[in-house]
C-alpha cells in the first residue's frame, strides 16, 4: 500500500479490508480482534498512527515506532494466538509523524483466535464481529479441506452401496467415457480404483456418492439434498409453497440424476432419448446448469448442518451449499481455481464426464450469461456459498410450475382431463409410479404386484414407450440386460 493509497482509503467511508488504530503511545486491545478478523476473512490492513472521530481521521503518529512494531510482530509470534501469525509492515511519515501499516493476511487455517475459541472475530463491512458457534465449526471443519471424503471408513464394504446407484454410474461411464480404462473391472477392482473404496472399505465420498440410504446416515447423519420449485420469486409471494419437492434420496448419485432431469424442463436444451438428456459436449443452457448442479454436489460440506438446496423460482435458478468458497470471489472471473473440498467426489464426476477439469467449470456456468443474456451470480460467507442463475430473454419459458417448462405436480385441470383421456387406466398407474425415478422392469413388475413379465412389457410398458410417455435408457436395445425405464416430459406431465 503506498502512500497515496493509505490517503485515498482515509477519504472512504467504510472498508472490510482496512482498519485505524491511534495507539500512540501502546497497543490498545482491540489490536487483536482486528488480527483474528483479518486473518479469519480475507486478510486486511491495520494502521497505527492514525485516530477515527466519527467518520473523520486524524493523523497522529505514534510515538515510538520502533517499540510500537516489535510489540506487534513478536505478539503475533507468540502464545497469544492459537497459531502463530504473521505480517507484512510499511512507514509513513506524515510532516514528522509516524504512520506504522501492517497487512495481515487471511490464515490458510482457521479458525485464529486468541485465548480461547470465544476470542474468534470476522470481518464484516468496516467492523470486526464475533463468529457465532456455527461460523466457528464451519471454519474447524475446513482444516480437514481436501481429505474429509478421502477418508476410510472401517467396517464398510461394497455391499454397502446401493446397487441400483452402482450400476448406473458405471453404465454413465460406459457411455459416456468409453476410453475410461477401469470400466470393465469387476465391481470391487473398479471401486477400489477410482477410490469409492480403499482396500475393499468404502470411503466417505464412496459412502456419500452411491451408498445405500442407512449407510450414509449411520456416517453422514445429516445428508439430504433438497430440490423445490417455486411457483413466484420467493416463497412470501407464491401461493403454494413449491409445486415440486424432491423426495430424501439415498446419495448424491440418486439426487443428481433427479434433480438434471427436473432442470431439463426449464431451458432450450437438445434432446437424447437417454437418462440424463445431455450429450457430453452438450453446450446448451442445460450445460451451465449442470455445470452448477455437479460444483454443488461435489463441493458441499455435508458434515454442517445446513443442507444443500436447489431452489427453482420464476425468475431464477438458486444453488445454495453448505461451505465457503475456498478463493476471493474478485478472481472467480478472472483466474482458473480448482480446490475441491471433496476431492474423490468431484473425480466420480469427473469420471462420467459430468464436471470439467482444472477450475473450467466456472468458465462453463458463465456461459449462461451468453446463451440466455441472464446474470450468473456468486455469493459466499464463512458458512455458505450461492450460485443465482437470473432467467434471461433466451429461456424457453418461465420456471417454477408457471409455463413454458411447467413440470410440476399440479397441472391445470382442464390440461390434465383433456390428457388423461388419451391414458388407459394401467399406463396412468405406471406412470404415477415412475415419477421421477428410473426403474427396471423387475421392480415395475413388483410396484404393480404382477407376475407375468409378457403382460407388463406387451400390455402396459411398450404402450406407453409407444405414445412417448416412458423411455428406455437403453433405447437402441430393448432386450439390454441392464435395462431401465424412466418418464419422457410428457410422462411428467401427467403424473398425478
Amino acid at each position: 500500500m503506498t502512500k497515496e493509497e493509505l490517503l485515498l482509503k482515509l477519504t472512504d467511508i467504510e472498508w472490510d479490508d482496512f482498519e485505524c488504530k491511534s495507539c500512540q503511545n501502546k497497543l490498545s486491545e482491540d489490536v487483536w480482534a482486528t488480527v483474528s478478523a483479518f486473518s479469519n476473512t480475507s486478510g486486511g490492513w491495520i494502521v497505527f498512527g492514525i485516530k477515527q472521530v466519527g467518520k473523520k481521521f486524524e493523523i497522529q503518529g505514534v510515538n515510538n515506532g520502533e517499540k510500537t512494531e516489535s510489540d506487534f510482530l513478536n505478539t503475533l509470534r507468540s502464545e497469544k494466538f492459537n497459531l502463530r501469525l504473521s505480517a507484512k509492515g510499511m512507514k509513513y511519515n506524515f510532516d514528522g509523524k509516524l504512520v506504522l501499516a501492517f497487512f495481515v493476511p487471511s490464515s490458510l487455517v482457521k479458525p485464529i483466535y486468541y485465548g480461547n475459541t470465544i476470542n474468534t472475530f470476522i470481518r464484516t463491512g468496516s467492523g470486526d464481529r464475533r463468529a457465532t458457534e456455527t461460523e466457528i465449526m464451519a471454519m474447524m471443519r475446513d482444516q480437514a479441506f481436501g481429505s474429509k471424503s478421502e477418508q476410510v471408513v472401517e467396517g464398510t464394504s461394497i455391499s454397502d452401496l446401493n446397487k441400483g446407484s452402482l450400476e448406473t454410474f458405471r453404465n454413465q461411464i460406459r457411455n459416456d467415457n468409453p476410453s475410461f480404462p477401469y470400466k470393465n473391472l469387476s465391481d470391487e477392482q473398479f471401486c477400489d480404483k477410482v477410490g469409492i473404496s480403499k482396500d475393499g472399505r468404502l470411503t466417505i465420498g464412496g459412502i456419500l456418492m452411491l451408498g445405500q440410504r442407512d449407510v450414509v446416515q449411520r456416517y453422514v447423519s445429516n445428508f439430504w439434498i433438497d430440490y423445490l420449485e417455486i411457483p413466484g420469486k420467493s416463497l412470501a409471494e407464491a401461493q403454494v409453497r413449491y409445486t415440486y419437492r424432491m423426495q430424501e434420496q439415498d446419495n448424491i448419485w440418486e439426487s443428481y440424476q433427479i434433480i438434471l432431469q427436473r432442470l431439463r424442463n426449464f431451458v432450450n436444451a437438445p434432446y437424447e432419448a437417454r437418462p440424463d438428456g445431455i450429450g457430453a459436449e452438450d453446450e446448451s443452457q442445460l450445460y451451465a446448469l449442470r455445470e452448477g448442479l455437479t460444483n454443488c454436489c461435489a463441493h458441499a460440506d455435508y458434515f454442517s448442518p445446513m443442507h444443500p438446496t436447489i431452489r427453482v423460482f420464476t425468475d431464477r435458478i438458486e444453488l445454495q451449499n453448505p461451505g465457503r468458497f475456498m478463493f476471493p470471489l474478485s478472481e472467480l472471473r478472472t483466474q482458473i481455481h480448482s480446490i475441491p473440498r471433496n476431492p474423490n467426489i468431484i473425480k466420480f464426476f469427473r469420471y462420467a464426464k459430468l464436471g470439467e477439469n482444472a477450475g473450467y467449470g466456472i468458465d462453463k456456468i458463465l456461459a449462461w450469461e451468453q446463451l440466455t443474456k441472464g446474470k450468473v451470480e456468486f455469493e459466499s460467507d464463512l458458512v455458505s456459498s450461492t450460485i443465482t442463475y437470473w432467467i434471461g430473454e433466451h429461456v424457453s419459458g418461465q420456471v417454477g410450475g408457471q409455463v413454458g417448462g411447467q413440470v410440476g405436480d399440479q397441472v391445470s385441470e382442464h390440461a390434465s382431463d383433456q390428457v388423461s383421456d388419451q391414458v388407459s387406466d394401467q399406463v396412468q398407474r405406471l406412470i404415477n409410479i415412475i415419477r421421477d425415478r428410473v426403474f427396471t422392469m423387475e421392480v415395475l413388475m413388483k410396484k404393480l404386484k404382477m407376475t407375468s413379465r409378457r403382460y407388463v412389457r406387451v400390455n402396459i410398458l411398450n404402450p406407453a414407450i409407444k405414445d412417448g410417455y416412458v423411455l428406455r435408457a437403453y433405447p437402441d436395445k430393448p432386450s439390454h440386460p441392464k435395462q431401465r425405464y424412466y418418464l419422457s416430459e410428457k410422462g411428467l406431465k401427467l403424473v398425478k
